[in-house]
């Protein structure tokens, strides 16, 4: 093949409000001929085209985009967009609310709370393990993983299966039988699947040697889910969200984009192996949690099910490259649920782990306004019997109110408790964990000296409760 002379050019374009913003516009101009490779970036609004030829002009972007309302310039700070603000500042200092473009998003917000409400409904029985945590469900990390595909995880690596489309083509085209077109986009995704699971027992490994604390598990927790609340306001389309998205390194992309360096038939499956490394916000939160499992198994099994969950869309990306082009009103409400939806969960997550750390939070508030007929405990010679089960995620009843300086017996049944209800913390009554036993009723012993409401919860801070000591 001829040494080709690259060329390249930047442009600033202004319109993109949703994550998969990057990718339909890296879509469409990969489909020129004289096009090698396109960045797109919202961080800076930008966008770095590769190309053979005559470069294109910004009147021809203009025309290609102005079904998506992308408008292209020369300069930066040169905006041109069709939609006002949701909320803007009048001239006599009165807040004006743009209940126009508001509406539009109400159907995606109709959706987010009912998604959310079915997940605070069937707690009890487990299904609150569709949230993102160390201790969540396989499926629930199958879920983020495709959240991720419709996100800046797409437009990264989905950027990366399209450079490479065209080189791949020409290796993989002896035959017409679709199996062998599919070769390559198979090889990536396995080779990703396989890397991921590998580097997730890794973790695992890691996290287990390390015999994270609950109270670093708790941090960490926060600090992953104040990224997640960031990521969600990428796929909002919040333009100074989009300061701290992550991206590839420009010498990275330009290496995987060169066919010269993956000329080899089965270089798609390393190609997709090093995917793992890449600085994708989701993938980095995911690797935070198999991490803080502190399991080989789960860790690996943990990052298996993000990956998998990421596939399906970028295998897609890699054989239509219309998709995206000819349905954005899905991708961007589908950009707007998982944003919201995204935000309840990080919002959550960061309450549970206020729990486990002691602090102030909101379902700590709410207890406290329950509950407060609640009788004392029955006490039987010099021992005050509190009785609680565990179920889901659960605990019942939630609300104890015990003598100060009397000894208390707390008897915990477990009937079926969760990953996270499986032990139970209260840390200013006492330090450490009640380890809770399958079916079988396991107790603790603590005395309570100074009046007060003392909260306890799961060791990750889901289900809580409060402990009152009167005198």
């Amino acid at each position: 093949m001829p040494k080709q002379n690259l060329k390249e050019k930047q442009y600033y374009v202004s319109g993109m409000h949703c994550a998969s913003c990057e990718l339909l516009i890296e879509n469409e101009l990969l489909e020129k001929k004289n096009i090698k490779s396109v960045e797109v970036s919202q961080k800076d609004d930008s966008v770095l085209i590769e190309f053979t030829g005559k470069a294109p002009s910004v009147g021809k972007l203009n025309k290609m985009f102005e079904k998506d309302n992308y408008f292209f310039s020369n300069n930066k700070g040169e905006k041109r967009t069709t939609e006002e603000p949701y909320v803007k500042m009048g001239e006599d200092g009165e807040i004006i609310w743009n209940f126009a473009r508001i509406g539009k998003i109400l159907p995606s917000l109709a959706i987010v709370v009912v998604i959310f409400g079915a997940f605070l409904k069937f707690s009890d029985s487990g299904m609150a393990q569709l949230s993102v945590n160390a201790e969540s469900s396989v499926f629930a990390f199958l879920i983020f993983g495709v959240i991720a595909g419709f996100s800046t995880c797409s437009a990264l690596v989905g950027g990366i299966v399209l450079s490479m489309s065209k080189q791949w083509a020409s290796l993989y085209t002896t035959k017409e039988s679709l199996i062998n077109k599919l070769e390559p986009h198979i090889l990536f995704n396995v080779g990703r699947v396989v890397a991921y699971a590998l580097f997730g027992f890794l973790l695992g490994s890691l996290g287990n040697v390390f015999q994270v604390s609950l109270d670093f598990s708790a941090i960490l927790m926060i600090l992953v889910s104040i990224l997640m609340f960031v990521m969600s306001l990428q796929m909002l389309g919040v333009s100074w969200a989009q300061k701290f998205s992550f991206t590839a390194p420009k010498f990275l992309t330009r290496s995987i984009a060169n066919e010269k360096n993956f000329s080899g038939k089965y270089m798609p499956a390393l190609m997709g192996a090093g995917t793992v490394f890449l600085p994708c916000g989701f993938t980095i939160t995911t690797q935070g949690l198999a991490l803080l499992s502190g399991d080989p198994i789960k860790g690996a099994m943990i990052m298996t099910a993000f990956v998998l969950g990421t596939t399906p869309i970028l295998f897609f990306i890699g054989l239509s490259s219309l998709m995206f082009n000819q349905k954005p009103h899905i991708t961007r409400m589908f950009s707007q649920v998982a944003g919201f939806l995204i935000i309840a969960f990080a919002i959550f997550n960061i309450n549970s782990a206020l729990n486990v750390l002691g602090l102030p939070n909101f379902s700590s508030y709410f207890i406290a306004t329950q509950n407060t007929e609640a009788g004392l405990a029955d006490q039987k010679g010099n021992l005050q019997i509190i009785e609680m089960s565990a179920s889901g995620l659960e605990y019942t009843p939630n609300y104890f109110q015990v003598k100060a300086g009397v000894p208390v017996e707390w008897r915990i049944t477990d009937n079926g408790a969760s990953g996270c209800t499986n032990a139970v913390i209260a840390r200013d009554l006492f330090s450490g964990q009640i380890k809770l036993v399958p079916g079988q009723t396991v107790t603790k012993q603590f005395t309570a000296t100074k009046p007060g409401k003392y909260r306890f919860s799961c060791w990750m801070g889901m289900a809580t409760g409060i402990i009152e000591v009167v005198k």
